[in-house]
C-alpha cells in the first residue's frame, strides 16, 4: 500500500509543475544528449554515452516516484482547519523556554518543508511533540541538542 501525501493546494500545483518540467523539458533534453552520444561512434568506450544513460535512468525514476505520489495526494480543505489544537498547516508561534527564543512555524508535509520560509515538517521531533497541543501548553521534546521545553504561545492559520 502506497503512503498517503497529505499537500495544500499550492504544494500539489508544485508538484505537478515539477513533475510537467521533468516530462517535457529534462526527458528531451537527456534524449539528445544519449543522440549526441550515440552519433560519436562506439557505445562500448563512450562515457558520454554512459553517463547520459545514467542520467536518464535516475530522471525516470524520479518522475515515476512523483506520479505515484500524485496519485496518493490527498488535498488538505483549508477552510476546516482548526485553530484550538496544534494540527497540520496550523502556524505555531513557540517559546524555548530555557533560553526564551520565540520561534514561528508552519507545519506542513515532508514535501512541503521549507525552513527558509518556516514551514517545517510535520515528521520533525518539534512537531510531532507540538502535534494535538493547545495555547498555554508546555511541551517537552526530545531533539538531538537533548530534551527542549517549550511553550505554546499563538496557534494560527
Amino acid at each position: 500500500m502506497s503512503k498517503i501525501t497529505y499537500l495544500t493546494k499550492e504544494g500539489l500545483e508544485k508538484l505537478k509543475a515539477e513533475i510537467e518540467h521533468l516530462t517535457s523539458v529534462e526527458r528531451p533534453k537527456i534524449s539528445n544528449q544519449i543522440a549526441e552520444a550515440r552519433d560519436k561512434g562506439d557505445l562500448s568506450e563512450n562515457a558520454e554515452y554512459d553517463a547520459a544513460k545514467e542520467a536518464q535512468g535516475m530522471m525516470e525514476a524520479k518522475i515515476a516516484q512523483l506520479q505515484g505520489m500524485l496519485g496518493n495526494v490527498r488535498v488538505i480543505d483549508e477552510s476546516k482547519i482548526d485553530t484550538s489544537t496544534v494540527q497540520m498547516l496550523n502556524k505555531v508561534k513557540i517559546k524555548n523556554t530555557q533560553n526564551g527564543a520565540i520561534m514561528e512555524y508552519t507545519l506542513v508535509s515532508e514535501r512541503e518543508a521549507n525552513l527558509k520560509e518556516k514551514k517545517i515538517s510535520i515528521e520533525t521531533p518539534i512537531a510531532k511533540g507540538l502535534m494535538g497541543k493547545k495555547k498555554g501548553d508546555k511541551v517537552e521534546i526530545q531533539v538531538p541538542a537533548g530534551i527542549m521545553t517549550f511553550e505554546i504561545l499563538e496557534i494560527s492559520f
